[in-house]
């Protein structure tokens, strides 16, 4: 095998967990070779029953597996050709244990342990291989360190990465200065149309926009507040905002409290935008934004037949019980943020004293319908406002699923803070909410803010800032 292979070829040991959290990842090292030991498709076999995220994936890297495999039964100890199954995606081969391994583990490890089982394959590779790279391929911490001490060498699995860096990942925003005019403002064109004073612009600088980004530039009595509304080359056309920091335009008795605040009001209350990304640490007003723009456009302006509230139960996926009650009551406990919110959006109807409070609460809790994401697949939501909160605890399929339940006249909304990530194996970079908010980025009908500061009170603040 290493003699037909080019020195520069590394060849990949996969540990089961990276097939399970990805199928396709066999087609996913392009010209390198991928080594498959008999405890990862023991592992395999193992966790192919049930309806878990987890399961699922165990019975399509299997199926992939029968499709490179099949009719090539003779050429598996020398390696099966990925080209083919991958539609040119892989360039190298697929090699599968077929001989019983001889080399010894170190006395510490035991032996009946399938991880220690891998290692000892990969051991077993490096001195079959000398002068090949043999890698070890595990989401498992644990099991790279391991193969560390051992000095063997392992890596993560980064291909489902949307990022390297999540420092990277789009804020939404972009602060000018005064240089930004006086490259792109030579020929500004100004006029006013429904209360919205436009601007167009022409230079450079107006291909790097984004549809739906927000600009602002600090100074002067008034910050200018606007929103990207066209991009054409190197010219742009940019829209003044509402102020939603004013009492006057409060939405359901809350106003915006800061910048970011306010750019996502403007998203929220955007009619032509139906997919909105609310990035924020905890304090930051992303579930009370959501749901009093939701019940401003649900309850005031009728544009939503209703709310609907999911949010991951992690563990993800798994059943949500076999207890008495309806789906709403089991996810009663996961709910908390939801009551804590609609309290706060109640006491702001002082004028109606306790009996009008009492009748507007269980109107808006006719009005919020609580749903697991177990039961997702397969609907359509029509005229919807559907809310997506603690979203980062989501992979990039499961995400996918979600959005595409949105049927006319739907709006969604994802809520997340990718610092707090639940789900095993699921990292900033992997998270389904870092997926949408970069492969959404510029489209017309999709918006996205990281909300920066904290709003929820002194404490929790210099809480969030000195622990």
């Amino acid at each position: 095998m290493a003699a037909r292979k080019a020195k520069s070829t590394k060849l990949f040991v996969l540990d089961t967990n990276v097939l399970m959290h990805d199928p396709t990842s066999l087609y996913r090292f392009e010209e390198h070779d991928v080594y498959l030991p008999m405890v990862t498709l023991e592992e395999l076999d193992n966790h192919k029953k049930g309806m878990s995220e987890v399961a699922r994936n165990a019975r399509q890297a299997s199926r992939f597996l029968d499709e490179i495999v099949s009719g090539k039964e003779s050429e598996i100890a020398y390696g099966v050709a990925l080209k083919g199954a991958s539609k040119s995606l892989a360039q190298g081969n697929l090699f599968l244990q077929t001989e019983a391994v001889s080399r010894e583990l170190p006395v510490q490890l035991p032996v009946g342990k399938a991880d220690n089982q891998i290692l000892g394959v990969v051991i077993h590779l490096v001195h079959q291989f000398p002068k090949r790279q043999v890698i070890l391929v595990t989401k498992d911490i644990n099991m790279r360190i391991k193969a560390r001490a051992l000095g063997l060498a392992a890596e993560d699995y980064f291909n489902d990465q949307v990022l390297e860096d999540t420092d990277l990942l789009y804020t939404g925003t972009r602060e000018i200065d005064q240089s930004f005019w006086e490259k792109n403002g030579r020929d500004l064109e100004s006029w006013q149309d429904g209360g919205r004073i436009h601007y167009r612009i022409r230079g450079a600088d107006c291909s790097g926009l984004l549809l739906n980004q927000m600009i602002f530039q600090e100074g002067g009595d008034k910050p200018f507040l606007a929103i990207v509304k066209e991009v054409n080359g190197k010219t742009a056309r940019l829209e003044s905002i509402k102020d939603y920091s004013h009492p006057k335009n409060a939405i359901w008795g809350i106003t915006a409290r800061n910048r970011e605040q306010n750019f996502a009001l403007n998203l929220l209350m955007n009619h032509d935008i139906d997919f909105v990304t609310l990035l924020g640490q905890a304090g930051t007003g992303k579930t009370l934004l959501t749901l009093a723009a939701g019940l401003m456009m649900t309850l005031e302006e009728k544009r939503y037949s209703e709310i609907i509230m999911t949010r991951v139960t992690v563990p993800v996926g798994e059943d949500i019980g076999f207890l008495p009650g309806t789906e709403e009551e089991k996810m009663a406990p996961w709910m908390g943020a939801l009551e804590d919110n609609l309290d706060v959006l109640n006491q702001t109807d002082n004028e109606s004293g306790d009996w009008g409070r009492a009748a507007t609460r269980d109107l808006i809790r006719s009005r919020i319908k609580i749903k697991s994401l177990n039961f997702m697949r397969g609907r359509t939501f029509l005229n919807k406002f559907l809310i997506i909160d603690e979203a980062q605890n989501l992979t990039p399929k499961q995400m996918k699923t979600l959005i595409t339940r949105a049927g006319p006249g739907t709006k969604v909304v994802c809520l997340g803070n990718i610092a707090q990530i639940d789900t095993p194996y699921l990292t900033e970079g992997s998270s389904g909410l870092t997926y949408v908010v970069d492969r959404f980025k510029g489209w017309a009908h999709s918006g996205h803010i990281t909300l920066q500061r904290g709003e929820r009170s002194r404490l929790a603040d210099h809480a969030a800032e000195v622990l």
